[in-house]
């Protein structure tokens, strides 16, 4: 007892030392806790109101606070004299380790924050993401699942997703329904351009602003094509769509303006050098094709 009273005596300086760092280790520990806590939830509330999905802010928070609380305890043992660069060592091999083996999964975790935080669509948008068209089901951390207009779901990555271009066809309220038409090239333009302008401005879909536009756009093979684009609610885009192609066929019939079928010319080389052509054509009337 007394070699213990002595030995008290002789350091008790380094004690008082020893037992001041210890304190102020523990009071970094704590004030690590506090401000780990502190700051997860004021990330937590900013991110709500940014309506950023509560599984990617609850899982952020949480890495934010065992970020702030690994810290406090490596400077908390580095004040009371452990050597902590082998710890930092070790977890750095350990990150690396786990990085390199998850590499395709942390990279869909990472795209999938992306999209939650930026929010480049939602669920029920129709979009094109990934190479994939199809109707947002529901996001997900690692995966986004579409539904396709033929009721397929297609989980895409979220990395194959961020990687390429998305097109969100739902995100304006507003769309343009760009058709083709082709005619013959024995049809009068004007009454043509008039025709088709007809009948999309009788239907009650399509918007007077932006305003709609009837053009020739190409001198083709076998017909002069036009452009009709006229402007309707996204909702309305493939129901205005279907209706016009159906409803123009029906005028262009009623007034006279032919849509032509292909033609081909065939130029047929004799041995003797003579060259004849022949074009084949299809008659309406007969129901078949012949040779002109």
């Amino acid at each position: 007892m007394q070699d213990i009273m002595n030995w008290l005596g002789e350091n008790q300086e380094a004690i008082l030392l020893m037992i001041t760092k210890i304190a102020i280790a523990l009071a970094i520990i704590i004030a690590g806790f506090i401000i780990a806590r502190t700051v997860s939830k004021t990330m937590i509330k900013r991110l709500d109101k940014s309506k950023v999905d509560n599984a990617v802010v609850s899982f952020l928070a949480a890495i934010v606070r065992t970020v702030i609380i690994v810290a406090a305890l490596l400077m908390a043992l580095s004040h009371v004299g452990i050597q902590t660069t082998s710890f930092i060592a070790i977890l750095g091999a350990a990150g690396l380790a786990i990085g390199l083996a998850l590499q395709g999964s942390l990279s869909n975790f990472a795209s999938g924050v992306l999209i939650m935080i930026y929010r480049p669509f939602k669920s029920g948008d129709y979009v094109d993401a990934g190479g994939i068209a199809g109707s947002v089901e529901r996001i997900e951390l690692f995966t986004t699942v579409l539904k396709t207009p033929d009721a397929k779901l297609v989980i895409v990555p979220n990395s194959q997703i961020t990687g390429s271009a998305i097109t969100n066809f739902s995100e304006e309220p507003i769309r343009r329904v760009d058709m083709v038409i082709g005619v013959s090239y024995n049809a009068n333009l004007q009454k043509t351009k008039q025709v088709l302008m007809d009948v999309i401005s009788s239907d009650p879909r399509m918007l007077q602003d932006p305003a709609p536009r009837v053009s020739v756009t190409e001198l083709a093979d076998s017909s002069v094509n036009f452009i009709v684009r006229p402007w309707v609610k996204s909702e309305d885009y493939w129901p205005m769509y279907w209706d016009s192609m159906e409803r123009i066929k029906d005028a262009l019939d009623a007034a006279g303006i032919e849509i032509p079928f292909p033609q081909m010319d065939v130029h047929l080389h004799h041995p003797e050098g003579e060259v004849s052509t022949s074009r084949v054509v299809r008659i309406e009337d007969a129901g078949e094709k012949k040779s002109a």
